[in-house]
């Protein structure tokens, strides 16, 4: 037999099962011609052990599995694994497969009678948690626990429970830690951070009884633009998103939390962001494999086990269309592609593992397709679990309510088939049993419970690693005049300017304040009414530090709203170079405005902020944020020696 043919076969058997990541990592070579005919002795996830046996029980190449005595040992413990999730399949009713199908969201820290019945009565597969739903580490707890007791009158199947927990811009556990971001970790060059944060995150959602994690993301940010992606990306080169991407999975593996791959095929080179748009990319298969799916083809050689959908439509490569309510034609995005979703990540690249997609109320897919559409075309496209819209009113409820009915109802009419809703069901069960979610049945909440997730979660060793990493990140991409560090003008006035789109950023400078009470230290922002007084204020200090942020080109021109504070940067540059002074700028997130400012002495890169208007409490809610800016501030003034190397074309 082929070589090549029989490693993808067995590689594609042993996913399906969800073996433990990264076992054949060392043994599988990464798969090349993706677009070729994917090998007919390769199946879709077996239905019954008896499927499994009889692939299995063909030659074995010794070049794949790097110990015979081994892999056999492995196939045993995954068979009997298969066995009983088809076991308990066998078992269930329509609906409670369909539920199985479906992750929920509800709004508020506390679940009401009407979201208890909801639950008891649909058998839900998952719920996914946002910021609002988290108040504190106990709060959370019983929370969790509420939801799982809920569910378990109706099911016995306990539930995914999962929230976006990516670091520095997207932390939804905002009393815990927070991270620094995947731009900021690729851009210390060691993977091993990106692990290491990971490992972080996953021992603090355990903690607090959640098991699924929508991260890390892998899109490729190779558009510039892109209004959503930006410092979630590791970096505009697939390779080095792949690198990083890998560890951060392998940290939460270490967790014992599912990583969820995002936004597959790609989300990085588009400036519409789907929440609240329909981004379009008019990219051929081949040109994604060169460089979009690059990440997520390596991720899937090692073990990857749940990848979300993208909404987003491509046109060259998914060519049905769709007329929406009010009378447009519109491309079926990937999460309602059967081509994107079966034929390329199924088949032509291999991954059996859980689809889940992006948010369904999402603009992209609310504002264009009817919700009973939606319901159907995800399902015959190959998704496993569908994010329901979250629930905020009776509106919204009534949808979440009734997704599950009327699911089943297209299954008896024949719009979908219950052969595909068994193979979803199958691989969501595997995954429960793979991480021991199905043998969870004592969801209390204890007094020790309480007391270990309050030491944990957020804890100052945790914070610490993150402040840690963040001083690794900080780039000096420049620095003449001895303007870096401040240290031989230490205690004399130094001016530090915010620009306005920065303005919220102005808490990490009262840190600064806080944490240097020997320094003489001025804050303002700059906005379009204060040019004067901005330009006043730094020619009459010893020192200025200009703090920039980027979300997007606009704020690279003064012409434009988001960027006016760069020609008023201009105007102080020039004045205090005039005057035999220097100055330094912190780029704050984008780093794309390192090249913005060729005239200032010293320019550093931080790659992430997020709104901080005030000195956040030591511990408790509100007190996780990206330490990225606070950290580049503060080595100004205690000279640290930076290496961070900036991950992307700062000038593309």
């Amino acid at each position: 037999m082929n070589t090549n043919k029989r490693k993808k076969q067995i590689q594609a058997v042993i996913l399906s099962l969800g073996v433990i990541l990264g076992m054949i990592s060392g043994c599988s070579e990464k798969k090349k011609d993706t677009e070729s005919q994917v090998s007919s002795e390769v199946e879709s996830v077996s239905r019954t052990s008896e499927t499994y046996t009889e692939i299995t029980s063909s030659e074995t190449d010794p070049l794949v599995l790097s110990s015979e005595s081994s892999s056999e040992q492995t196939i045993s413990s995954e068979k009997a694994l298969e066995e009983k999730a088809y076991e308990i399949l066998q078992r269930m009713t329509l609906e409670e497969k369909a539920g199985q199908m479906m992750i929920a969201s509800f709004s508020g820290t506390e679940l009401t009678d009407d979201i208890r019945t909801c639950l008891s009565d649909n058998h839900f597969g998952g719920v996914m948690l946002g910021t609002g739903n988290f108040s504190d580490a106990e709060q959370t707890l019983r929370l969790v626990s509420d939801l799982q007791t809920s569910n378990q009158r109706g099911s016995s199947i306990p539930l995914l429970i999962s929230t976006d927990q990516e670091g520095g811009l997207i932390t939804r556990v905002h009393y815990g830690t927070c991270g620094v971001g995947n731009m900021a970790l690729a851009a210390t060059g060691d993977p091993e951070n990106a692990k290491e944060m990971a490992s972080i995150y996953a021992e603090e959602l355990r903690t607090l009884g959640i098991n699924t994690d929508f991260a890390p993301v892998l899109d490729v940010n190779n558009d510039p633009n892109n209004p959503v992606i930006g410092v979630r990306s590791f970096s505009d080169d697939p390779e080095v998103v792949a690198s990083f991407g890998i560890a951060y999975i392998e940290g939460l593996s270490d967790g014992n939390v599912i990583s969820t791959l995002k936004h597959f095929p790609g989300h990085g080179d588009t400036s519409t962001d789907s929440h609240t748009g329909f981004p379009r990319i008019d990219k051929t298969y081949e040109e994604l494999k060169n460089f979009e799916l690059i990440p997520y083809d390596a991720a899937i050689g090692n073990g990857a086990e749940m990848i979300m959908t993208a909404h987003i439509q491509y046109p060259l490569i998914e060519k049905e269309t769709y007329m929406t309510s009010s009378g447009k034609e519109v491309y079926l995005p990937a999460t309602l592609s059967r081509t994107i979703l079966t034929d390329i990540l199924r088949e032509d690249m291999g991954f059996h593992g859980v689809i889940v997609t992006d948010s369904l109320e999402m603009a992209a897919i609310s504002e264009n397709f009817r919700f009973e559409d939606v319901l159907c075309m995800t399902i015959n496209a190959g998704a496993d679990m569908l994010l329901l819209p979250g629930v905020w009113n009776d509106s919204t409820f009534k949808k979440t309510d009734g997704a599950v009915a009327m699911v089943v109802e297209m299954v008896k009419d024949g719009r979908i088939k219950e052969e595909e809703i068994n193979d979803s069901v199958l691989r969501i069960l595997i995954l429960k049993e793979k991480h021991g979610i199905l043998e969870e049945s004592d969801f209390a909440v204890s007094d020790e419970k309480i007391s270990a997730a309050k030491e944990i979660v957020g804890c100052a060793e945790h914070r610490e690693k993150s402040h840690e990493t963040a001083r690794q990140a900080l780039t000096l991409l420049k620095n003449e005049n001895s303007a870096y560090p401040l240290s031989s003008r230490s205690g004399k006035e130094t001016l530090i300017l915010f620009s306005g789109s920065a303005e919220s950023r102005i808490g990490y400078g009262k840190l600064a304040k806080e944490k240097l009470p020997e320094e003489n230290i001025t804050l303002m922002v700059s906005t379009k009414e204060n040019e004067k007084e901005c330009l006043d204020a730094a020619s009459r200090v010893e020192n200025v530090i200009l703090v920039s942020r980027v979300y997007s080109r606009s704020c690279l021109d003064p012409k434009k709203d988001a960027g006016f504070s760069t020609g008023v940067f201009d105007r102080i540059i020039k004045a205090r170079h005039d005057e035999g002074k220097t100055v330094i700028v912190i780029s704050c997130q984008l780093p794309y405005d390192g090249e913005r400012f060729p005239e200032a002495d010293a320019v550093i890169l931080s790659y992430c902020s997020s709104d901080l208007k005030d000195v956040p409490p030591e511990a408790g809610a509100g007190s996780a944020y990206p330490p990225n800016l606070e950290e580049a501030i503060l080595s100004c003034f205690r000279g640290d020696t930076l290496y961070g190397r900036a991950p992307c074309d700062l000038n593309p």
